[in-house]
């Protein structure tokens, strides 16, 4: 199962949405990095689960414990080890769909690689749970991104129909949360993402562009379908006079008037803000009754999926998707400009 990423560093995810534990390692960190951990539980918190009433009931603490790797809050050279101790699991809301894939989710994709033996519950590897650890990693870069003022934030761009653009408030985009919730549905939205600070001439042409590296570890967030760098979607509706980014000089740096590049060109960055959008697909699990088959009979059956789900994911995404950017850009700086 291919459950690592990066080139300079190496992260691997371990575990599973209703095992004992979760975990990540994090290779290829120099020694002498300061981890703040009061800044890394904050970042934390803003992901993890049953802290409102649009996100899963599911209550997990999700504090990390290093094994090693820190030597009184510092890197110490050594593979960074941390776990988080899975406390709130029902694996019996599972138990009559352990052969009935559910729509929408890897179950089926899944059994049909791994065999029908293997445990799907609550998502198992395949579980947004399992962006905890990632989000470990990705508060540990981020805090030593920092440190080079490189900054990384990203807020909701979209909730269903209601969009930041068209000027649709947070409260607006919570409404449309709560309606699908109240319907037993759920929701998709997008989420917009601000790299600023790093310097041009970062990445490289064909398949070691910026855009290929960070869609990679991007689209391994569960849920996300669609990343857009820049003017994304819109260009298409752009002519070349349009899209083109024109130069001029500030305190003589070179910068651009425009940013529908996104800040990279040819997989390079050009020391503009790296600007990009992540879709994410609403969330599969629904209570309202569904078909599937049953597996082991080959029949087709109706279910209706029980358990604790978020009714929109894309609240709790928006600090997944920044630590997703901060291991892509502290791999890439890592590897050298």
């Amino acid at each position: 199962m291919a459950n690592s990423y990066g080139e300079n560093l190496k992260l691997t995810i371990f575990g599973a949405s209703h095992a004992p534990q979760i975990g990540m390692t994090l290779e290829g960190i120099p020694a002498g990095k300061v981890v703040d951990p009061v800044l890394l539980q904050t970042f934390l918190n803003r992901r993890a689960p049953g802290q409102n009433q649009w996100s899963t009931t599911r209550k997990e603490s999700d504090v990390p414990h290093f094994l090693f790797g820190l030597t009184n809050g510092i890197t110490n050279g050594e593979t960074i080890k941390a776990i988080i101790y899975n406390e709130n699991v029902q694996k019996s809301d599972y138990d009559d769909l352990k052969y009935i894939p559910r729509p929408g989710h890897a179950d089926y994709t899944a059994w049909m690689k791994y065999g029908l033996d293997f445990d799907m519950s609550g998502g198992g590897p395949f579980s947004g749970r399992m962006t905890a650890p990632m989000c470990i990693a990705g508060g540990l870069c981020k805090q030593w991104l920092e440190e080079m003022s490189i900054h990384i934030s990203a807020e909701v761009l979209q909730i269903g129909s209601t969009h930041k653009a068209t000027g649709s408030t947070l409260e607006e985009m919570h409404s449309e949360i709560e309606k699908a919730r109240m319907d037993g549905d759920s929701v998709g939205g997008r989420i917009a993402c601000t790299i600023s600070g790093v310097p041009a001439g970062l990445g490289g042409s064909l398949f070691g562009g910026v855009e290929s590296h960070l869609s990679s570890i991007l689209f391994s967030i569960p849920a996300v379908k669609c990343v857009g760098f820049g003017a994304s979607d819109a260009f298409p509706y752009m002519k070349g006079s349009e899209a083109n980014d024109a130069y001029f000089l500030e305190n003589k740096v070179v910068k651009t008037l425009t940013n529908h590049c996104g800040g990279i060109l040819g997989g390079i960055t050009n020391g503009m803000p790296i600007v990009l959008d992540v879709t994410f697909k609403p969330t599969p699990s629904i209570s309202k009754a569904q078909p599937s088959v049953n597996l082991m009979t080959m029949e087709e059956v109706t279910i209706e999926i029980k358990g604790r789900h978020d009714p929109c994911i894309v609240p709790r995404a928006v600090p997944v998707v920044e630590a997703a950017a901060a291991i892509a850009i502290y791999d890439l700086i890592l590897g050298g400009i």
